[in-house]
């Protein structure tokens, strides 16, 4: 005679105590959660900054790697990014595009709802040769 339980290890739930679906895998609300530290969140914000920027401008130009930090909790990222800009540019243009493109790749990347991008703006770089006043 057996006994049909539902304690863990029973052919109803396998060891681990975790519900399992009818293929025997676990059921998507206990399966857990993927922490992303917060430094490789910084590291792909970076990434993404330097890859916009790039593709704005020649890619040969003299424009240092953006530095970045992130804070996340909760399933939301903050970011903080600091960048060389190419000059001349819109500068207001340049930045919203950079934070827009910054937010959803790191959101597609990494699915963290990332809310907020804040930019320091290290230094102006000349790009297209030298600019000469006279």
């Amino acid at each position: 005679m057996s006994a049909n339980t539902n304690a863990a290890g029973s052919p109803d739930r396998p060891s681990g105590g975790h519900a399992h679906d009818a293929s025997g895998t676990v059921a998507p609300a206990e399966r857990g959660t993927t922490v992303i530290p917060e430094r490789v969140v910084a590291r792909i914000a970076a990434r993404v900054a330097s890859t916009t920027l790039r593709r704005r401008i020649d890619p040969r130009s003299d424009l240092a790697a953006p530095g970045a930090r992130a804070t996340t909790h909760g399933g939301r990222a903050q970011l903080a990014l600091t960048v060389d800009l190419p000059y001349p540019a819109d500068i207001a243009d340049t930045c919203r595009q950079l934070q827009r493109e910054v937010a959803d790749r790191v959101t597609r990347l990494t699915g963290l709802e990332v809310r907020d991008v804040t930019l320091t703006i290290r230094r102006l770089a000349t790009v297209g040769g030298p600019v000469r006043v006279q």
